[in-house]
């Protein structure tokens, strides 16, 4: 029997951590197992969307009516003659047609002011904050989909519960107990699981349970070959045939799409869009990011909705802070603190804008001010549209904003 020595753990254990995130096991050809209480949410499905970087709010739902935004903004500020108009006073990036679209069809919200108290400008610790849903001054190891996880499925020990389309997994999705899993491309996955390598290692060492780090091996290997094969087998069941826009970003919701169609056990997946740190010539950087935006979840909207799938995925989108009102000296802007967030939906109770605009006229050294705490819309996910206790996962009472 061939020995398993300290190299070969750290080797699988390496692959397993960046290419498979598995940190928790089940064999997915038992995901009959699931409990009463997951079926409960149904087909409901919720995609996060994270711009990373912090996108800037004020030119992306632009108050074109506003002297304070031209005046603050004199060579970024998009020009009304340019603006997609949506209302007297708002429209869109001149980037986002596809937006204005799913506006004017009533399937898209917005939702203006959105932060948190004591905002930290820092990337790493306020997407930390966002993804944990943590006050600014506390930390905490998991992230509100993976406690989500913890909570509300104990018996249920399915990593593909919730799936993140991408090579490494997000705060967001890990829990105390379960984990969600990183899955970029469903055969890529499969075929990495499927190499001789790890089928001679869990042979060669699966009576030796008795060793702690052996045992460990041979879980990953069986328990993650066989949740690879259950996402992969599952996303050939439905292949869109609808053209999405080229991209990385379109090609991760195209995935979500087919995964969602085929029926996989998935409640929540998550998806990144990055390079909204727009310090140095930002219009034209940020128009080319939001133009990929919106064709891309406009084409994952139709292809949702020619599959009598809209009104059951909750799409939502958030950035970890928006940025100063005012431009800087390199065409750009600098870390802020409240943005817009985009909700949509088949069957939203409150399509358009939610609120009222930035108030310009108020601000906070230079910021605007938040009027929703992100928490409350995650209150309303999970309370309404995931059907879970909201106060047990958030740790604190957060007014539902009645969008669902």
């Amino acid at each position: 029997m061939a020995k398993v020595t300290r190299r070969d753990f750290f080797k699988f254990s390496a692959l397993a951590s960046a290419s498979m995130m598995i940190p928790s096991f089940i064999k997915p050809l038992q995901a009959k197992e699931i409990t009463e209480k997951f079926l409960a949410s149904g087909a409901k499905k919720l995609v996060i969307v994270q711009l990373s970087g912090g996108n800037d709010g004020l030119n992306t739902v632009i108050p074109f009516k506003n002297d304070i935004y031209y005046s603050s903004r004199n060579s970024i500020a998009i020009q009304e003659k340019d603006v997609l108009k949506i209302t007297d006073e708002l429209g869109f990036n001149p980037a986002m047609p596809k937006f204005k679209s799913l506006y004017e069809s009533g399937y898209l919200s917005i939702i203006n002011n959105v932060g948190y108290p004591n905002p930290d400008r820092s990337h790493f610790r306020s997407m930390d904050i966002w993804q944990s849903a943590s006050d600014s001054d506390k930390y905490t190891t998991s992230g509100w989909i993976g406690r989500y996880l913890d909570s509300e499925c104990p018996d249920c020990k399915n990593p593909y519960n919730a799936i993140e389309v991408n090579d490494t997994l997000s705060l967001a999705l890990k829990g105390e107990k379960y984990n969600g899993i990183a899955v970029e491309n469903p055969e890529r996955f499969f075929m990495s699981t499927s190499e001789k390598y790890f089928g001679d290692i869990a042979n060669a060492n699966k009576n030796k349970h008795d060793d702690e780090n052996v045992a460990y091996l041979y879980k990953t290997i069986v328990e993650a070959t066989s949740s690879a094969e259950y996402v992969y087998k599952t996303s050939k069941i439905y292949k869109s045939k609808l053209e999405y826009p080229k991209g990385q970003f379109s090609s991760n919701l195209k995935t979500i799409a087919e995964l969602i169609v085929s029926g996989i056990d998935t409640q929540v997946f998550y998806v990144s869009l990055g390079g909204f740190d727009t310090h140095v010539g930002q219009n034209g950087k940020q128009e080319n990011l939001l133009k990929e935006l919106s064709e891309g979840i406009y084409s994952f909207t139709e292809d949702l909705k020619g599959n009598d799938k809209l009104n059951d995925v909750f799409i939502m989108t958030f950035s970890e802070f928006g940025r100063r009102v005012k431009q800087n000296a390199s065409g750009g802007t600098d870390h802020g603190t409240a943005n817009n967030i985009f909700v949509i939906n088949g069957n939203l109770k409150k399509p358009g804008f939610y609120n009222t605009a930035p108030d310009l006229t108020n601000l906070d050294n230079g910021d605007l001010k938040y009027e929703i705490d992100f928490r409350n819309i995650y209150a309303e996910v999970l309370n309404k549209w995931l059907n879970v206790n909201d106060k047990k996962i958030l740790g604190g009472n957060f007014k539902q904003l009645n969008l669902i």
